[in-house]
């Protein structure tokens, strides 16, 4: 099952941080009646009992919506539930390692910085790659900020579809436009805001235009 880049256009990564009085699910929901085209369920703090209960239900909306459900990083969860696919950064588990618990049908998205990371991931079986951060972004302190230079070097570098991710919002999108990444993956751009639904279709809208 590999991604496309329709499926890769905005690509929405949860975070409990905004939730507002409001469930993860139905947060989720709006973004994907927005026209979020791919989910990734990322919670680096619940065990593993609350956390594949929330995922159970996240993966029900997605179906529904017939939009991939990916994990982040937790490889043996995402087995468990049999969710479309895992994605995983420089340092969790090495790209080659999670292919083989994987199999050949489910996808396998890789974080990198560089095109020696692209191209590595790409050779050990990723079908796309999440590249950043673009921006300065608070969902992620540490995060390495990489150029649109870098950007461009590494969706030329590689075959498969390239993401950009990090800091991403109405206001920077553009910035994007002719970089070669094929979609957006974000965060705060759609779930900080006051109006989630309206917010994800705007970029979706967007996205579009950066392609």
């Amino acid at each position: 099952m590999n991604a496309t880049k329709d499926q890769l256009l905005l690509y929405a990564i949860t975070d409990s941080s905004w939730l507002k009085g409001e469930t993860l699910s139905s947060q989720v929901e709006k973004a994907l009646r927005g026209g979020a085209t791919m989910l990734q369920y990322r919670d680096k703090h619940l065990d593993d009992a609350a956390f594949i209960e929330e995922a159970r239900a996240l993966q029900k909306l997605c179906r529904e919506y017939h939009v991939p459900f990916i994990v982040n990083d937790r490889v043996e969860i995402a087995l468990q539930l049999d969710a479309d696919g895992v994605h995983v950064g420089q340092s969790d588990m090495d790209a080659e390692d999670v292919r083989a618990k994987l199999g050949p049908d489910k996808i396998l998205g890789v974080t990198a910085k560089t095109v020696e990371q692209a191209q590595r991931a790409e050779r050990m079986g990723a079908d796309y790659l999440g590249v950043g951060a673009m921006f300065h972004t608070d969902s992620k302190a540490d995060a390495q900020g990489i150029t649109m230079q870098d950007l461009r070097d590494i969706c030329a570098a590689v075959s498969i579809p390239v993401v950009a991710i990090g800091g991403i919002s109405a206001e920077n999108i553009s910035q994007l436009y002719g970089s070669g990444a094929c979609g957006v993956s974000v965060i705060s751009a759609i779930f900080a805001q006051d109006d989630i639904e309206s917010a994800a279709r705007d970029m979706k809208r967007r996205a579009e235009k950066m392609m």
